[in-house]
């Protein structure tokens, strides 16, 4: 049984919209967002990395930056450029990139699925990362970034979507990116009522992205329950902000590799140790898998295509079969000695949304000796680890587009 509750959100007005709304906060750093708020006061990110609003010199992680962000979330509410709803609502959040559409239901999830396990989780957390965030939520009081949900399809609660959408949107945006945001308000009764029953009905939930934010709202919501003499239950820290999406609308890109070196190798050496387990092609062009199983390599300027052999098709670990998995263990691990892919310096990741390009770019420079372009891992991949307690690697998924901060704002009291 899963939970969806409708919230009373404090949402930008809708002329502006598209100057509130901003990139989440773990996608930028520091240098970029305050680039990006050059000239944007009203940005998000003046919430989200408040530390754009403070000398460089100050620690990312001093209790200054926390205050800065709450001092600049309640002047956007204080100017009325963040303004709460008249009831507590559900929303539907619409992103179209390249084409394709996908549109997911704004609500609250339940604290205490998180932590029974209803909410499924697949990767592991960093706990300054989690503190990170922690800290935010505990000094805005508040939800800002949105954790990204899904399920499995529910076709009654896409009928109801699409009723929804075809009325006008409450707010409609392009960004900067070319990605197309549009909301609308769910604040018909019956309607609320009818979607909450219906997700009563779905047993599990899935974190697709924002494990760190999740935890940081569990941690936090459990905090607030022991620290209440007279706790309920039904309090809004009971409850974070989410965006629940159909698993079937979701689009995972690759999540390349690049390595520094080739552990004291020539190219051709390389290419050589490479035989027993994966079939190598030039290829006159950049190489974007095709298929699972297969890779992309870029080496010494030049593309191969590379095949994962029998013995590698024939694992059948959830985990070990996954293309990031046999690339690490079959590859980058005993050829290039990269035996922890979280805390090894000599390898770095590269989001599918910079393309191929950025992969050639960084080997060409001579920043790096190699790169890997890897096939994207499925939501029914993710779904899967999730539902045997498993836990993937570092950097396995890359979802896109990502969800906007600022467009819905849940406060914990």
């Amino acid at each position: 049984m899963a939970t969806i509750r409708p919230f009373t959100a404090f949402r930008p007005r809708p002329e502006l919209a598209a100057e509130v709304a901003a990139q989440p906060y773990d996608v930028l750093t520091s240098e970029e967002a305050r680039e990006e708020v050059r000239g944007h006061p009203l940005s998000f990110l003046h919430i989200g990395k408040p530390e754009v609003d403070l000398d460089p010199a100050v620690d990312l992680h001093d209790p200054a930056v926390y205050e800065k962000g709450r001092d600049n979330l309640q002047k956007l509410i204080a100017d009325r450029v963040l303004v709460p709803d008249p009831s507590p609502s559900l929303y539907v959040y619409a992103q179209t990139m390249n084409g394709h559409t996908q549109y997911g239901l704004v609500g609250c999830a339940s604290v205490e699925e998180y932590w029974n396990n209803t909410i499924r989780k697949h990767e592991l957390t960093r706990k300054d990362k989690e503190e990170d965030r922690c800290n935010h939520v505990r000094v805005t009081n508040t939800h800002s970034g949105p954790i990204f949900l899904t399920y499995r399809d529910g076709a009654e609660i896409d009928a109801i979507v699409a009723r929804v959408t075809a009325a006008p949107p409450a707010n409609d945006h392009v960004a900067a990116d070319g990605i197309r945001h549009r909301t609308w308000v769910i604040a018909d009764p019956q309607t609320i009522d009818r979607l909450v029953s219906l997700f009563r009905g779905i047993p599990l939930l899935y974190v697709a992205d924002g494990h760190h934010r999740s935890a940081a709202a569990a941690r936090v919501g459990r905090e607030r329950a022991e620290a209440n003499p007279h706790h309920q239950g039904d309090e809004e820290y009971n409850y974070f902000l989410a965006v629940y999406f159909p698993a079937s609308q979701l689009r995972i890109l690759g999540y390349h590799r690049v390595v520094k070196d080739l552990g004291g190798v020539s190219p051709n050496a390389f290419l050589e140790q490479l035989c027993p387990d994966f079939s190598t092609m030039p290829s006159p062009a950049p190489v974007q898998p095709a298929h699972k199983g297969e890779f992309g390599m870029y080496l010494n300027r030049r593309w191969y295509t590379l095949t994962a052999g029998e013995r590698l098709r024939k694992v059948s670990d959830p985990v070990e079969r996954l293309d990031v998995s046999l690339l690490q263990n079959y590859l980058l691990n005993p050829l290039l000695g990269i035996r922890d892919p979280r805390t090894d310096r000599r390898i770095d990741f590269v989001g599918g949304i910079r393309g191929l390009g950025e992969l050639e770019r960084r080997v060409s420079s001579g920043e790096m000796a190699v790169a890997f372009s890897v096939y994207p891992t499925s939501v029914d991949e993710l779904m899967a680890i999730a539902d045997a307690g498993k836990i993937m690697p570092p950097k396995s998924t890359w979802f896109e587009p990502k969800l906007r901060d600022g467009l819905f704002v849940h406060f914990l009291s």
